[in-house]
Parts: structure tokens; C-alpha cells; sequence
């Protein structure tokens, strides 16, 4: 197939879903061309059959905000006619679901079907979609669809509830390859861990885009209070809004020569398995897919018991969870199990095995080529359970 790809080439879980998506699926054969922005940063070269189109928006001065959605619906309908592509596949619903409608519309004049898909990944429906003045036209882009694709089944339900959309939702999990984040070798992680922590010191490590939601300064406090009963460092992967006051905080607090504040990395999956736990304290999670890249590097995740985390997360098995805010609770749980490494081994163990068995590309990538090959056969018009 060709397939087109538009995401938000920025660091953030729908973007690198997406990403990873065109990697493994140019790996499996299709030819597949990601329309947006800029490059998605997670493309690093390693791609075959992967072609990047550039959206360019006008500066003309009459726009006082610069109309990208019309720049990405005409993009997308060039690059479509061009390169005959067979379907196009939008990542998080505005404005890319309204832009594929649009551009879908376009070349039908031309006789191009061009059917799209859209994966709704979280706050296009929980914050963008629930927004008055974008809950009308949030709506309209699930419904004109062709498919729609959930990434649990927290964000079906929900987007059902608030939305009561007439298209049918199927949920298709984020995933990740197995072979990419796996553990390392004994010696590997001993070296990889000498960059940050001495002998005998435990790393727990977040991974996030540093926006409010992500609750990063829990982060910070979890871990001041871990480093009261036990050597520890804490790795910070990622940027964003939040980043100065963590910062901030740390150096309040004593603690700024104990985290490594990392920036954005490309590729964490060489610095996960350096870790013991993740810590990942958000307000709302509609996946998690940082819990889950870390899980597949057997580092269990200490987690919140919100959104589409309890789907991923079997407490007490492969990793924690808590409610929001229980700074304490979740201090006091990295601490026992640093204190009980049996239970900490199994415990990692585990959520290697969840990875493994439910979350690999192999077992994921074949629902997305299935319902492709269903929306290619004909439009789904069932209406929603």
C-alpha cells in the first residue's frame, strides 16, 4: 500500500506513535509518505521507503495566524495525486482529521478515492475536542472519517460519552518494538549506568514532554523523598514548559546534583534500560506509552491510576499505581521495592513480558494493516456502539 502519515512532529506520544507506525510499516513493505510541519524527529535515517513532504504556509501579512490546516489539506491532496496514494492516515483529530476531509473532498473531483483514517491519542478529545468552540467541528472530522482508531479503550468510552459520534471507534493500542527497547547486557547497562550513578546507586528515570498534565514536579518531590532512604539518581528525558521550575525545585530542594536533566533525546531507548523504575505521576494518561517503552526495557513503571493506564499497568504485577497527587505513596513503593530486589527482578520481569506478549510492533502492526485493507474494501458505516 501507499500511506500517507500526517502527525504532530513534535515530542509527544501521538507523534512518536505515528512515527514509529511509518517505520515499521515501510519495513513491512508499504510505501509510506509523512505530510506535516517538519520531520518528525524520531526519523532518523534508519527508514526505507519513506519519503518526507514539507507543508509550507504563506506568510502573507493579511494572516494574522497563518492557515496551515488549508496549507495541509492542499498538501496532503498533491502529494496524494502525485504518488497515488492509496489512503492517508491522520494522527490526533484537529485540525489533521478536518485537513484529510478537505483534501479528500478536493480530489474527488480529480477521481481519486482517497479515503482517511484518524487515531484520536488523548487530548485531541479530553482538552482540544471538549473546548466549546472545537467540540462541533472535533465531531464533524470523526464522523466524515473513513475509520477511526482509539489507542484504549479509557479513550473510546470517552470520546463515545462526551462526543456520541455516528462513526464506529476501534481500539488499536499504541506500541513498541521489542527488539529496539530491550534490555541491554549485563555489561552494557553497568557502563551506560556509570554515566550517571555511582556503584551501588538506583536510577529512576521520567519521560515526558514536560507539559503541566505530565505533573513533573511530582516527579521531583517522589524522588527527594526516595533519596532520603536510598542512593539514588533521577534522569529527566524530555523538554517543555515545566522543565525551569523542576529545575528550580531541584536546587531548592538539595537534590540538583543528584538528576541529570536531559533534554530531548532521540534515542531513549538507549538510556531506559539504564533505569530501575519510571516514574510517571500524570493527571491523565490515555495510554502511556512512556510506561510502556519502559516496561519492554524491564524497567517497571511506578504510574498513576488514571485514563487508559490501568488497561497497561496490572498493580502490584508489572508496576505500581496510585492516585493523583500521592506523592508519598508512590515514594514509599520505589523505596520497598529497591529495598526487596526479588520482588523488584519479578516485578521487571513482568513488564517485560507485557511488552512482549501484548504491545510488540509484530502484534500491533497487523491490526492497522487489516483495518486498511477493510476501509480500502469499502466505507465502514456502522454507527457507534
Amino acid at each position: 500500500m501507499k500511506i500517507g502519515i500526517t502527525c504532530y512532529p513534535t515530542y509527544g506520544g501521538s507523534g512518536v506513535v505515528a512515527t514509529e507506525l511509518g517505520i515499521e510499516l515501510a519495513a513491512a513493505g508499504h510505501q509510506v509518505h509523512f505530510i506535516a510541519y517538519s520531520q518528525p524527529f524520531r526519523l532518523r535515517g534508519r527508514e526505507q521507503e519513506i519519503a518526507f513532504h514539507e507543508v509550507a504556509v504563506s506568510n502573507y501579512p493579511l494572516f494574522e495566524y497563518p492557515p496551515y490546516d488549508l496549507a495541509l489539506a492542499t498538501r496532503m491532496a498533491e502529494v496524494a495525486a502525485y504518488y497515488e496514494l492509496d489512503i492517508l492516515h491522520v494522527h490526533y483529530a484537529i485540525p489533521h482529521s478536518i485537513s484529510a476531509y478537505l483534501a479528500r473532498e478536493m480530489l474527488k473531483r480529480q477521481n481519486h478515492r482517497l479515503p482517511f483514517i484518524t487515531t484520536l491519542h488523548g487530548t485531541d478529545i479530553t482538552l482540544v475536542g471538549l473546548d466549546h468552540s472545537y467540540l462541533p467541528i472535533t465531531r464533524f472530522g470523526i464522523d466524515q472519517s473513513d475509520g477511526v482508531t482509539a489507542i484504549s479503550n479509557y479513550l473510546r468510552e470517552t470520546t463515545i460519552q462526551e462526543f456520541h459520534p455516528d462513526r464506529t471507534i476501534e481500539v488499536i493500542p499504541n506500541f513498541v518494538n521489542c527488539d529496539v527497547y530491550t534490555p541491554l547486557s549485563e555489561a552494557d547497562r553497568a557502563a551506560g549506568r556509570a554515566r550517571y550513578a555511582e556503584p551501588g546507586e538506583k536510577i529512576l528515570v521520567h519521560l515526558s514532554n514536560f507539559r503541566p498534565v505530565k505533573r513533573t514536579a511530582d516527579v521531583v518531590r517522589i524522588f527527594s523523598r526516595v533519596a532520603r532512604e536510598i542512593p539514588a539518581r533521577l534522569l529527566m528525558i524530555g523538554d517543555g514548559p515545566d522543565r525551569s521550575a523542576c529545575e528550580w525545585m531541584a536546587h531548592r530542594k538539595g537534590i540538583h546534583d543528584r538528576i541529570h536533566f536531559l533534554g530531548k533525546q532521540g534515542s531513549v531507548s538507549e538510556i531506559l534500560p539504564l533505569a530501575d523504575l519510571l516514574v510517571l505521576p500524570s493527571e491523565l494518561e490515555s495510554f502511556g506509552l512512556a510506561a510502556l517503552e519502559g516496561m519492554a526495557c524491564r524497567v517497571p513503571p511506578i504510574a498513576t491510576r488514571v485514563g487508559g493506564l490501568p488497561e497497561l499497568i496490572d498493580d502490584g504485577v508489572n508496576g505500581r499505581l496510585f492516585p493523583v497527587g500521592d506523592v508519598d505513596g508512590m515514594a514509599g513503593a520505589a523505596v520497598e521495592l529497591f529495598r526487596d530486589p526479588v520482588r523488584l527482578e519479578a516485578m521487571a520481569e513482568a513488564a517485560r513480558l507485557t511488552a512482549r506478549t501484548r504491545y510488540c510492533a509484530s502484534k500491533i502492526l497487523p491490526l492497522y494493516e487489516r483495518f486498511y485493507e477493510r476501509i480500502l474494501n469499502g466505507p465502514d458505516s456502522s454507527p457507534a456502539e
